[in-house]
């Protein structure tokens, strides 16, 4: 098994994990299964899977609350997290989003598409883990903000933050190159990635959520462009 890359299936129909067990064991993936978010936390931290692929309906603790709960244990922040789900409305994606997954794929999906989805999302964590220094620390007269890459770990004035995956990703982003105005799709692509869909408003809620955590004073909205993180000293 050395080398093959983890894959942890959480669905409540045993005919749907064992297609696509089937699939990923061809492509050479090393495939573990739950049944429901409970065990599916538990399988997680027993194996410390590359990629978790969740449904979202499952009885007792859903998909989304599962995912919120995965992204609060420290052992679980290499782990990438798509849903794999037949509800496909913005708000059950943003839902989603929110709670920190970084893909959202519609059912049904051929599986060829689907390692390729799996595999786009083992390339942009490696890009990830391998970027650039592991902490950005802000100092200002009265406010100080640390961020650290590598343990996704933010501290402002002395105090943890806990922030959902995504937002941690994107605040980071705009911090690790202040006064860069980025764009819509800059954002999109570095964050979500090239190939996943995301509703409209989904920058915009993971905007407002930042500001109402760190403070109105970092992110500038740049009208009809996208959002800076500002420098000390240079609010506008």
């Amino acid at each position: 098994m050395d080398g093959k890359k983890k894959v942890l299936l959480v669905d409540d129909e045993p005919d749907i994990i064992e297609f696509i067990r089937y699939n990923l064991v061809k492509e050479g993936f090393q495939v573990f299964e739950a049944t429901n978010g409970k065990e599916a936390i538990e399988k997680a931290i027993a194996h410390i899977p590359d990629v978790i692929i969740l449904d979202v309906m499952m009885p007792g603790m859903d998909g989304i609350e599962t995912c919120e709960e995965m992204r609060k244990i420290a052992a679980l922040k290499d782990c990438a997290i798509a849903f794999l789900t037949a509800r496909g409305e913005d708000y059950s994606q943003i839902a989603g989003f929110e709670a920190g997954a970084d893909d959202y794929i519609s059912k049904p999906i051929r599986p060829k598409v689907l390692v390729s989805r799996i595999n786009a999302l083992l390339k942009r964590y490696s890009l990830n883990k391998n970027s650039g220094s592991s902490e950005i620390e802000i100092k200002t007269d009265n406010n100080d903000l640390i961020i650290n890459k590598e343990k996704y770990l933010v501290i402002q004035n002395g105090k943890e933050l806990f922030l959902p995956k995504k937002e941690f990703e994107l605040l980071s982003l705009m911090a690790s190159r202040p006064d860069k105005v980025f764009t819509r799709e800059d954002i999109y692509n570095a964050v979500w990635g090239t190939k996943i869909i995301v509703g409209d408003r989904t920058i915009d809620v993971h905007i407002r959520k930042l500001r109402e955590k760190i403070g109105d004073n970092h992110i500038v909205t740049i009208k009809g462009v996208g959002y800076k993180f500002v420098s000390p000293g240079k609010r506008e």
